[in-house]
């Protein structure tokens, strides 16, 4: 039997209208959700088919892409900016999610092979496989013939036809033994109707089944929270928890120093261990691994590798310098404060004339695709320490972020966010929170 199979194989497009087919599936990719609410994503993916299909793929390498799609300098280090390669695998997964749900049924597939930016163009192909001489079924214009003669009257039944290879008709005696071995039709209805009834009762149960899922997501839908948290959740099930680390200094406004590479124990305020405790809670309920780190001994190499958190700004060093690409940043020291890059000259310090523990303290919470360390980076800082303990507060509970989408009138599930928040603080204990502005992109 010639059985027809379909497989897809890589193929180079050679006339122009094959080349314009690939560029109405790049059009139908880039609109689906996986790419449409990007700017990157949808802009490699575009470069790098059109350059292929110019013939031009000998251009099509990580420097070249740095400077043409993301507008880098000609003498940026490559080592040091992860962005094409971060934004390569994402078009790779997105290529991968897109043609899993969307674009099964596409006849020509776009794909963008791992350690390669030059894309792949798999077209649809049909095979035959020769199984010999065991005939299954007869031919498509052999049945439709035997069909319309065995069904022109409504009083007979379907004849069953038998075809077995010619060299194993030896002789009528076979033929009847084959016979006596079939059943009787009667028996074969019956047998047939149990099937489909099973076949029914089991769609029956999936479909029954598949509702109440349906019910219970709809029951819990995602929180403000779980939009925030998604992106470094989706794409690593291990986050990197970076805290600043301290040394006590009774002559300091706040009672400490930021620990550095020297100090072989740093310490932490019990405002620091209050944020840790609650992002460690939160992330292990969504099953995620956490791993805790000192700033001051953490390599910039350790940050790459993972979604990171971190937690303080003037103890910790990666806080401040991650978030120079920021709207909203703290100014370097000895002057400490959180600047708006936007309006210069607006900006937001603790009051130095009222004791630490009576002096209201400023935070950000800030959540962003870092091109330095190509990874998601949520940074949960305060000025002082009660304000980490409020960032941390206000990020974890759905309360506060519900505000912070509310005040922002828009979903921020894949932006770059930072909300600026003003924090009570009264007799050294932290109070609630207030938003006193946002920022996204």
């Amino acid at each position: 039997m010639n059985r027809a199979t379909s497989t897809r194989e890589a193929w180079q497009p050679q006339t122009a209208q094959e080349r314009g087919a690939i560029l109405r599936e790049l059009r139908d990719v880039i609109a689906s959700p996986y790419f449409c609410n990007s700017k990157r994503y949808p802009a490699l993916l575009q470069y790098i088919v059109e350059n292929t299909l110019a013939g031009k793929s000998d251009r099509l390498k990580e420097r070249t892409l740095g400077i043409e799609v993301f507008d880098r300098p000609s003498t940026y280090d490559t080592n040091a900016e992860a962005v094409v390669r971060f934004t390569a695998g994402e078009v790779r997964k997105r290529l991968l999610l897109y043609y899993n749900e969307r674009g099964r049924d596409s006849a020509i597939r776009i794909s963008l092979p791992v350690g390669s930016y030059i894309p792949e163009f798999l077209h649809e192909q049909d095979e035959s496989d020769d199984t010999g001489d065991y005939v299954g079924s007869p031919p498509a214009h052999l049945h439709d013939a035997n069909t319309s003669a065995d069904t022109d009257s409504e009083t007979h039944e379907p004849r069953s036809i038998s075809l077995v290879p010619l060299e194993r008709r030896t002789s009528e005696s076979a033929l009847q033994d084959d016979a006596s071995l079939s059943p009787p039709p009667t028996q074969t209805r019956t047998y047939v109707k149990s099937i489909l009834w099973v076949g029914l009762a089991g769609m029956l149960a999936i479909a029954f089944l598949a509702g109440l899922g349906w019910k219970s997501r709809s029951a819990s839908p995602p929180t403000a929270v779980d939009d925030f948290w998604k992106p470094l959740l989706h794409e690593q099930r291990a986050v990197m928890v970076c805290a600043g680390g301290v040394v006590f200094q009774k002559n300091n406004f706040s009672g400490v120093i930021t620990a550095g590479k020297d100090i072989e124990y740093p310490f932490v305020s019990m405002q620091t261990a209050s944020a840790i405790a609650q992002v460690s809670s939160m992330l292990a309920r969504s099953e995620v691994t956490t791993q805790l780190l000192s700033s001051p001994s953490t390599p910039l190499t350790d940050l790459r590798e993972h979604s990171d958190v971190l937690l303080g700004a003037y103890n910790n060093q990666w806080a401040i310098r991650l978030l120079q690409s920021q709207r909203f940043q703290f100014t370097p020291e000895p002057v400490q404060s959180i600047v708006d890059q936007m309006h210069p000259d607006a900006h937001w310090s603790r009051d130095k004339s009222l004791p630490y523990s009576s002096a209201d303290d400023y935070a950000l919470v800030a959540r962003f695709r870092d091109t330095t360390t190509g990874s998601w980076v949520v940074v949960l800082a305060g000025l002082g320490r009660n304000g980490t303990e409020a960032a941390a507060q206000f990020a974890t509970s759905p309360h506060y972020m519900q505000l912070l989408r509310d005040n922002m009138g828009r979903d921020f599930s894949n932006l770059n966010v930072e909300a600026l928040l003003k924090v009570n603080v009264i007799d050294g204990k932290t109070g609630a929170p207030t938003i006193l502005a946002v920022d996204a992109r």
